[in-house]
This record gives C-alpha cells, structure tokens and sequence, in this order.
C-alpha cells in the first residue's frame, strides 16, 4: 500500500512538473527571448490583418503573384506529407510532366524551368525558392500587374536570403514575404 501511495505522489509531481511548470517556464522564456518566432512568424498586413506564417508555404493561383513550390499535402498544415515515389516510376514521371505543362502554361515565355518550381519539399510546406525559380516568374507578373521586370527583380534581391553564415545551404527567397512586398507595391 506504502508503495501504491508513493507511486501517486511521484506521479502527480512529474505531471505538475512536465505537464504546467517546464511548458509555462519554456513559453515564458520563448516569448521574451522570441517573440515573433514564439507566435508562429506570422506576417501582418498593414492594416493588422493576419496573412499567414512566413514558415508555411500558402497556396497563390493569382497570376499577379509569385507561385510557390507544389504541396503533396495541397498546402493543408494538418497534412504534412511527401510523395514518396521513386524518381523512375511511371507516376513521378507523370506527375512532373503534368506540373512542367502547368509551370509552362503559365510562363509560356520560359524555356528552362528550374527544379524547385515542379518539385515538392519534403514537408509539403517549404516557402522557400531559389532565386532563379522565382525570376523566372517575372516575365508573367509582369505582365499581369504592369510592374517592370527590373521593379520585380529588384524586389525579390531584396527579399532573398543568402546562405546562413555565408556557408549553409543555398541562397533562397520566401515566396510569402515576397508576396506580401509585393500586394504592397501593387494595391493588392
């Protein structure tokens, strides 16, 4: 019975420890260390309308706005999920055929397309692209929003981000941020 007691008490203190003390003391300590990662890296329009996270990606049809990379979860963040498939299948295969068709069709003008425009992330989510994959997107923004492609190219110099340290990873631009810059400019 001593031992049935004991067993209880120790429970009850590891549930007030792990389960209310140690995540109030991390949040806390998030919160004044981090506040806008600790809130989920939200951007805000001008107005305070809540746009999204800068860390997932949203899906954008608009052709005024840059596109992001494809989602095997259709951008829901409940969902997180690659494909999975073998580079040689015929359903791989397929599946960039039809997305190279969809990227072409909305940029008939470009002839090399890059990877990460018809390639998912691992997560599904990746906000991220290359600096090439989202110039190559000027030519139709361009177009659709009567921006000049210098205004467009300077803009997404602007957003990039180089490699961490100057060392890790490759250069990239967050296509969220790169839209919010952009509804800004255009009225959108």
């Amino acid at each position: 019975m001593k031992s049935i007691v004991t067993a209880i008490r120790v429970s009850i203190v590891l549930m007030l420890i792990c389960g209310f003390i140690y995540p109030l003391v991390t949040t806390g300590f998030a919160q004044v260390l981090f506040p806008k990662q600790a809130d989920g890296s939200l951007m805000v329009s001008a107005d305070g309308t809540v746009l999204g996270s800068k860390l997932l990606a949203q899906n954008v049809e608009s052709p005024k706005l840059f596109h992001p990379r494809a989602s095997n979860a259709k951008y829901d963040p409940t969902a997180s999920a690659g494909s999975n498939r073998a580079v040689a299948t015929t359903e791989y295969v397929k599946e960039m055929e039809e997305r190279v068709a969809a990227v072409k069709a909305d940029n008939p003008e470009l002839t090399d397309i890059p990877a990460d425009l018809v390639t998912v992330s691992g997560s599904g989510f990746d906000p991220d692209l290359s600096p090439e994959a989202a110039k190559a997107q000027v030519p139709r923004i361009s177009k659709a929003t009567g921006m000049s492609a210098d205004a467009l190219n300077k803009l997404i110099d602007e957003v990039a981000n180089s490699r961490q340290l100057g060392i890790f990873g490759e250069p990239r631009v967050n296509v969220n941020a790169l839209n919010t810059e952009l509804m800004q400019q255009i009225k959108l």
